[in-house]
């Protein structure tokens, strides 16, 4: 029925772009909008502006890596080969807390907009329903994926600039601040720098997705190399100056009101600034809308991790079996719908911690990955191209530091717990010799 160890070649740069797209989603600072706000006492667009810097340096080693060592295993395949067998192990494993929660925080999410639909139905319900949709369309193939991400995404920047124009309106109208000033930037009476620290670690989840790029290498028309680090650098940009202009606008609104359920903030924001009725119709486009956009490449990328691990036999070989006919590791994608599944069940009033533990294993991959290119260019290489191999990954890691001083202490304990685990099993694998088997790219 099925042939290991074979992707398709079937994308080009716009599907990557589209991907990326999705993957992050334009609205998605609406999903922590309470939660950022909170935490950063109204500076939320500074949050923002110091996430996208963040993940800037990020951005620019995964361009760097990808052009190297065109791998679907991402961080864990770029770090693999650069650092050694255990750490790219470690690498693989600490983004996977990443890949395998955040569709679960999605799943999360479109269940309380559901929720505020259709009340009296428990979101377990809508989770469930979710996780068996974007299985069902993620199993034909990473084609059909792509075109069901294009259509989401322009439905989404149109829901968002509706929203956003509508919010520009109740600002003239005297709501909020009464008009576009600069205080979601800067204030000087509000300024904390560990609360922008604590927020900027939360809204770095927004950002998340370009990195998920990196997985598709294998599956890239041409061999072209450079598209990929290309697509990369493009969707962070993007989305970047999308999210600045989002909290911009939408924080000189949020004085205005006082938000009851951080995690449903930007219904709370429309019924009160636009009218009741528009926070209805928000909520039914992240149902229909954002669920799909976001939650589809989530499992299409934590999938090609699985594969390219469990190629390498660093995690069960089964989850390397592709599809015989549309080419997807269907055995990877039935068991991170099941662990995603769990996770958003046991965690579907927790979401803010449930941001967190994602940030946690994302950021550490992001660690390993900035490691990976200073050792593989700097060290080894002796290379002179400055910013890219030197500055970039050393900007990156001391970037990140400051984020992981924002942690919840929840995010802390589960995040170290994980990464103990994966030392464990990796030693185990080390003993084994199963550490020494190569990728065969």
């Amino acid at each position: 029925m099925s042939t290991p160890h074979a992707l398709k070649r079937t994308l080009n740069y716009w599907d990557l772009i589209v991907y990326g797209l999705a993957y992050i989603a334009p609205i998605a600072p609406l999903s922590t909008l309470g939660f950022v706000w909170d935490a950063s006492r109204g500076l939320i667009a500074l949050a923002y502006v110091l996430g996208g810097v963040c993940m800037y340096f990020t951005a620019k080693s995964y361009a760097v890596m990808t052009e190297a060592i065109p791998s679907a295993g991402s961080v864990y395949g770029f770090a693999r080969e650069s650092l050694g067998t255990l750490p790219g192990f470690i690498a693989g494993w600490m983004i996977l807390l990443d890949y395998l929660l955040i569709p679960s925080f999605v799943y999360v999410l479109i269940a309380v907009a559901m929720e505020t639909l259709v009340p009296g139905v428990d979101r377990a319900v809508w989770i469930v329903l979710m996780v068996a949709v974007t299985l069902g369309i993620n199993w034909f193939g990473v084609t059909v994926t792509t075109r069901a991400n294009f259509v989401a995404v322009g439905a989404q920047v149109f829901v968002l600039l509706v929203y956003l124009a509508l919010c520009v309106v109740a600002l003239k109208a005297g709501k909020g601040n009464g008009g576009l000033g600069l205080e979601p930037f800067w204030d000087k009476a509000r300024f904390d720098a560990g609360a922008i620290f604590t927020a900027t670690s939360i809204c770095v989840m927004s950002f998340l997705g370009f990195d998920a790029i990196s997985t598709l290498s294998e599956e890239v028309e041409g061999h072209d190399r450079r598209l990929v680090g290309r697509a990369i650098i493009a969707v962070l940009v993007i989305s970047a100056g999308f999210f600045v202009l989002v909290t911009w606008i939408l924080g000189n609104l949020l004085p205005g009101i006082h938000i009851k359920d951080p995690a449903a903030a930007a219904y709370e924001l429309a019924g009160w600034a636009i009218g009741p009725w528009a926070a209805i119709a928000l909520a039914w486009a992240y149902a229909a809308v954002v669920g799909f956009s976001n939650a589809l490449p989530m499992q299409v990328g934590v999938a090609r991790v699985l594969f390219a691990m469990g190629r390498d036999r660093q995690l069960p070989h089964v989850l390397a079996r592709v599809h015989a006919r549309y080419h997807t590791p269907y055995v990877g994608m039935l068991v991170t719908a099941a662990i995603s599944l769990a996770v958003a069940l046991a965690m579907r009033n927790m979401m803010d911690e449930l941001a967190t533990i994602v940030n946690f294993g994302a950021l550490s991959g992001f660690v390993l990955l900035h490691v990976s290119v200073l050792v593989r260019f700097g060290i080894k290489d002796r290379s002179r191209h400055l910013f890219v191999h030197w500055f970039a990954p050393l900007a990156g890691i001391a970037v990140v530091g400051a984020v992981f001083s924002g942690m919840s202490a929840l995010a802390a304990k589960v995040g170290l717990g994980w990464l103990v685990v994966g030392i464990v099993y990796g030693l185990v694998l080390h003993a084994r010799h199963r550490d020494e088997l190569h990728t065969g790219l």
